[in-house]
């Protein structure tokens, strides 16, 4: 076998490791699913009737944003599965075996794709129930689709090496929390930026999930033009800059991942 192929090999061997425990840990699933329900109906509902989005309606510009912040969160399985399996030892008992040295990054990070995805098809029913719509053809919507996923595979390549470096699954929830959560409201996600502070908006122009969010509105044909009251690239280009944030976590963090994985010890 070649090595690209032992390798892809042996991480989908990781993966369904991974996958395997939805089923036999029954809340991850519950969760995993829950959690989307209750953004949207909250956000549907509570904003719903308060914010104005000229040229569309507040529930079909909120749905993308919703996508965009849970896989983000999302990614965050692989930090703590990461992060449990190297304070459990299984890492070392990996690492022990004749398996390419990146297939349990490659499984953590690709059984994430698997629970996003599952996100994504709960957040899309529970949405079209409250009025949200797909406006373009299968094949943009599909595309909207892949953006999501790409840009999610993506961050777990970054939890991945945080959760190599934490001593322990609570740390890099915590930690992650004090990141993401941030990055994902100043944001377009839920709220236009038009009315920012100048300091936030021109933040809130150039992050990655607001570009994110926006490539995936049009996508779905969920835009209006006081979206694009910008001079912003990144907002008027949202797919190319969304891409470029993708290819630069990805060459940065998967060899810092794979060189992480090869030094790190168990912590017991």
């Amino acid at each position: 076998m070649t090595t690209l192929a032992h390798t892809l090999g042996d991480g989908a061997v990781v993966a369904k490791r991974n996958l395997i425990k939805i089923k036999r840990v029954s809340e991850l699933l519950l969760w995993t699913t829950m959690s989307p329900i209750m953004f949207v109906l909250l956000f549907g509902y509570i904003f719903g009737s308060s914010i104005n989005i000229p040229g569309t309606s507040y529930r079909e510009f909120l749905i993308a944003g919703i996508f965009a912040q849970t896989v983000v969160f999302g990614a965050t399985f692989t930090g703590a599965g990461m992060a449990e399996d190297m304070k459990k030892g299984i890492i070392d008992r990996f690492r022990s075996l004749p398996m390419a040295r990146s297939a349990v990054l490659v499984g953590r990070t690709a059984s994430d794709i698997a629970y996003n995805s599952i996100s994504l098809v709960v957040m899309s029913l529970t949405g079209l129930l409250i009025g949200w719509s797909i406006n373009t053809n299968v094949i943009e919507a599909l595309g909207g689709y892949l953006l999501l996923l790409l840009f999610a595979y993506a961050i777990s390549w970054v939890m991945a090496y945080v959760g190599m470096l934490v001593s322990s699954p609570e740390a890099i929830n915590n930690a992650s929390f004090m990141v993401i959560f941030p990055m994902t409201f100043i944001a377009n996600t839920f709220v236009p930026i038009n009315n920012f502070p100048s300091v936030l908006r021109t933040v809130a122009e150039w992050n990655p999930v607001s570009s994110l969010a926006q490539a995936v509105r049009e996508a779905f044909g969920n835009t209006s033009p006081s979206m694009y009251e910008t001079d912003a690239w990144s907002l008027h280009n949202p797919i190319i800059y969304t891409l470029i944030w993708i290819a630069i976590l990805l060459v940065v963090f998967v060899p810092l991942s794979v060189r992480q994985y090869q030094r790190a010890a168990s912590r017991t």
